[in-house]
């Protein structure tokens, strides 16, 4: 595959217990502070620390460790945390946790998929290995549902029966690595009885478009994460347009990347759109757009 497709990703590496290391994507990144004292929120989820301000506005802060069942921190402990405050989802919210590490240059490619035995409730897209270290990347969306479980409401899109009928004409991919994420997609369409295929994985997804084609049902629309282990959603999409013998679907990166950086990217590698998570009015009009592109 051309060069064109590859772009290094930025991971910032940090701890939550002991030595044991975690990562998340520099994107998603607005911030690093030295912890400071931080306002009480009443009824509150308990891993919701406070509030901080930052550049004008209160940022509700998460101690990341207890969000995902580790101990939460000591006030002795905070003296020396940091907050890094993130762009996900439409929406900043700082994560308190007990040491920034260092930021490295990776390869999606040699991100691993989490082992099945896990489970769903594991809060980890990725593992990575670093000089001999395992590190977990985060999965921020599920984190955030569990600490805000409304988030996950499906939003009432209103379509004509003639928009309703022309996207359940479609053959349809969805691709994302995040069980949340999937969820939300799934839940939009399945609202409008809208079929679909659905993957967790650039891989798959390149061999289910290869398939489809083959057996003479291409798909016409490919709607992909951007960020996750083997094929990244960069790569998946400049690979679907390098292949002359693929019928060519309408592609929209999905992501939680809230950066006009990467949006602007997956237009180099071959992207008819890029939408930042979560507007299931904006998704599906640009389905829409998909099914009769000018």
């Amino acid at each position: 595959m051309s060069s064109k497709a590859k772009q290094t990703q930025k991971l910032l590496l940090f701890r939550l217990s002991g030595t044991r290391l975690f990562g998340i994507g520099t994107l998603k990144i607005r911030e690093i502070l030295t912890f400071r004292p931080l306002t009480k929120l009443p009824h509150s989820h308990s891993a919701v620390a406070g509030t901080i301000s930052f550049r004008g506005a209160a940022v509700p802060v998460i101690d990341m460790a207890a969000a995902v069942g580790y101990p939460a921190l000591t006030s002795e402990e905070l003296k020396t945390a940091s907050i890094m405050i993130t762009d996900v989802q439409r929406q900043e919210i700082g994560f308190v946790v007990r040491g920034v590490q260092q930021i490295i240059e990776t390869d999606w490619k040699k991100v691993q998929a989490p082992p099945k035995a896990l489970g769903d409730r594991a809060f980890i897209t990725g593992l990575l290995d670093v000089e001999g270290d395992t590190v977990q990347l985060m999965d921020v969306e599920l984190l955030l549902a569990n600490v805000y479980p409304n988030s996950l409401d499906s939003q009432n899109v209103v379509l004509t029966d003639v928009q309703s009928e022309t996207l359940k004409a479609l053959n349809i991919l969805l691709v994302d690595d995040s069980r949340v994420a999937r969820k939300q997609l799934c839940d939009v369409l399945d609202a409008k009885d809208i079929p679909y295929q659905v993957t967790t994985n650039g891989d798959d997804a390149l061999r289910i478009l290869l398939n489809d084609n083959e057996l003479g049902r291409p798909v016409d629309l490919l709607v992909s994460d951007i960020e996750m282990p083997g094929l990244d959603g960069y790569e998946l999409a400049f690979g679907v347009r390098d292949n002359a013998v693929l019928k060519q679907p309408y592609i929209i990166l999905h992501t939680s990347l809230n950066s006009e950086m990467s949006l602007s990217y997956a237009n180099q590698v071959g992207a008819n759109e890029a939408l930042t998570k979560f507007d299931a009015d904006e998704l599906l009009h640009a389905m829409l757009r998909g099914a009769s592109p000018t």
